[in-house]
């Protein structure tokens, strides 16, 4: 595999602090990588402009599954894109991880690999609230998808070309990641989960889900359900 034959898409808002180390870590391992700027207001294009990257930007804010559509859909118009992979913005991910979690899709063991923090050998500092709304957003996950999943809002993951045409997210927010799992049972996409660090800080924390967004979200589902 060529390594500039994985496109990473890293959706960013405001994260002129983080940006450039994320960024940099990835081109670091020789990965193409797809910036979609959802419409920052701070210096984030500022400080990775002078990187080798794809920078794709929306007029107005959309939300972070409109991001990753959006660089999912640029990555297609590129012949030479074989894996894709979705990858935070505000540093809370490991590349080292993202270079794992790439094997079982380049060796064709399965079509989408979802990063988990709760299986054997991953790491992660959630705080306890937050590890139990993750495990709710898990059980309400299956109830939707039919999917067991021991982290079911990773937003770590990878997938071959041929999942990256069949997601077509419509969710703008962060309902995207149930979203994702509706099309991974709707067209039987042969999955895996693999164990993965997330390293919250102070800054992430910041910029995570509150309980009115998590409600949201749940609504958002609803929804996706009713009418896909």
């Amino acid at each position: 595999m060529k390594k500039d034959s994985v496109y990473i898409i890293v959706p960013i808002f405001n994260e002129g602090l983080t940006a450039r180390k994320v960024v940099s870590s990835l081109l670091e391992y020789g990965f193409s990588v797809i910036v979609v700027d959802d419409a920052s207001a701070d210096n984030s294009y500022d400080s990775i402009k002078d990187l080798d990257i794809h920078y794709l930007q929306h007029e107005v804010n959309l939300g972070q599954g409109a991001a990753i559509q959006t660089g999912i859909e640029y990555a297609l118009t590129k012949n030479d894109a074989t894996i894709f992979a979705t990858f935070d913005g505000d540093g809370q991910h490991r590349v080292e991880d993202l270079a794992e979690i790439i094997k079982p899709v380049e060796k064709n063991e399965a079509d989408i690999v979802m990063g988990s923090r709760f299986l054997p050998g991953a790491f992660s500092n959630a705080s306890f609230i937050r590890k139990v709304a993750i495990q709710t957003a898990r059980v309400i996950n299956f109830l939707f998808t039919g999917l067991w999943l021991t982290d079911a809002h990773n937003g770590l993951r990878v997938f071959n070309r041929k999942t990256a045409s069949l997601l077509d997210l419509k969710e703008n927010g962060m309902a995207h990641a149930s979203e994702i799992l509706f099309r991974v049972a709707k067209y039987k996409i042969r999955f895996k989960e693999m164990p993965v660090h997330i390293l919250y800080t102070e800054y992430s924390k910041k910029k995570g889900q509150s309980i009115f967004s998590g409600i949201k979200i749940f609504f958002d589902l609803v929804f996706n359900r009713i009418f896909d």
